[in-house]
């Protein structure tokens, strides 16, 4: 019996032992080229697509230098190639980089304007496709080409994208004047029959030192770019959407000097109505901020001086939302998503609208509530500024 019991327990030792598999497919560091970013940009014919892959070189990653490039030279290699399609011009690089693409670590996809106006699923496809690709990685608009962007030098950073990816971090935790937009959430948008995607619209600005800025907010309609949001506008449809983190409003005391206030809190929301024929809807907001300037010498710590900041302050908001909307009617594009909260609100109503949902949204009502309120007054109560 003991024996028996023995030779299971080798048996099964055996067993796990042969189940056990190594690394049959690693690859080492020095056999991969590390994508960092990728570039989509609209060629002459007869070529579809021209693909900047931004490949990153850990020997000057690790170098210290000025101006994020490092030593003796930038931390980045771009190679650029045309074809007809992604996938086989990112085949195609193995002629100029003696390594296979490496995908897990890219953090943007910055795509041409022409490329964006022609349409953009074509190209998109390989990134939702393929096994070795994020799905959380940011989208870009790019007002010039993707190429350019990605071959500006940042002051601080080591790659460019990288820098693009901290850059619409601080946006938008310091302003939210564009929304951040993850792959995953451009894709669903571009499935959605009714929800328009949209994307942070970037350019080059300065003449001697460009540098890559954020300007805007590009506007699909179905996938192709048909419009722009400014910061104002951008703003506008954060504040709906529930993704204003912070940012800061500038209004005007009763006696008209200019107070900047600091949003520290914001809840945005909305809810369909049908009336008869007529949808409406409702959006409610709620912001808290802190005073964080004041250019007069007013003393804003009366009551009747708060109730008039957060007067000018729910206008501003106000202004903000119904400037988005009414771009966004005029480009027949639903970048809220109010198409879809019908939906789910009135399913049996939408199965007739779904279809006509262009024409339908132009003529919508829309109710803008906000709510605001004042809580702090800084480490100073009265003005530094003397009466």
């Amino acid at each position: 019996m003991k024996t028996v019991k023995k030779l299971i327990k080798t048996l099964i030792c055996f067993l796990l032992i042969i189940s056990l598999c190594g690394c049959w497919n690693n690859r080492e560091l020095n056999q991969l080229s590390v994508v960092m970013g990728i570039g989509l940009d609209k060629p002459e014919k007869p070529y579809n697509v021209e693909v900047t892959a931004q490949i990153v070189k850990p020997s000057k990653i690790a170098a210290a230098g000025s101006k994020g490039g490092g030593g003796d030279g930038k931390a980045y290699w771009n190679i650029k190639d045309k074809g007809d399609c992604v996938f086989g011009t990112f085949r195609d690089m193995v002629n100029q980089s003696n390594h296979k693409l490496y995908f897990p670590h890219n953090q943007v996809i910055v795509m041409g304007k022409s490329l964006a106006e022609d349409g953009v699923s074509k190209y998109l496809d390989f990134f939702m496709r393929d096994p070795e690709t994020r799905l959380n990685v940011l989208v870009f608009v790019a007002k010039g080409t993707a190429g350019e962007i990605l071959d500006t030098q940042p002051e601080l950073d080591k790659l460019p994208a990288v820098n693009m990816v901290n850059v619409m971090d601080a946006q938008s935790r310091a302003v939210s004047q564009t929304i951040s937009v993850k792959l995953k959430d451009f894709k669903a948008r571009l499935i959605s029959k009714t929800t328009a995607p949209v994307a942070p619209y970037i350019e080059l600005t300065g003449e001697d030192e460009p540098i890559v800025t954020i300007t805007g907010t590009a506007v699909f309609k179905g996938d192709k770019m048909v419009g722009l949001l400014n910061k104002s506008e951008g703003r506008g449809l954060n504040w709906v959407l529930d993704e204003v983190k912070s940012t800061v409003i500038d209004v005007k005391s009763s006696q008209n000097s200019i107070v900047s206030m600091e949003t520290i809190r914001a809840i945005g929301k909305f809810s369909p109505e049908i009336e008869g024929d007529k949808i409406k809807i409702e959006i409610d907001i709620l912001e808290e901020g802190n005073i964080g300037e004041q250019t007069g010498p007013e003393d804003l710590s009366s009551l009747s001086e708060i109730e008039h900041l957060k007067n000018q302050k729910s206008e501003v908001i106000k202004s903000e939302v119904l400037a988005a909307i009414k771009k966004s009617k005029e480009l027949k594009a639903d970048i809220f998503g109010f198409g879809e909260a019908v939906g789910r609100k009135y399913p049996v109503e939408w199965r007739d609208m779904e279809d006509k949902w262009d024409e339908i949204y132009p003529k919508i009502e829309v109710e803008v509530n906000v709510k605001t309120q004042v809580r702090l007054m800084g480490r100073i109560s009265k003005p530094a500024v003397p009466e």
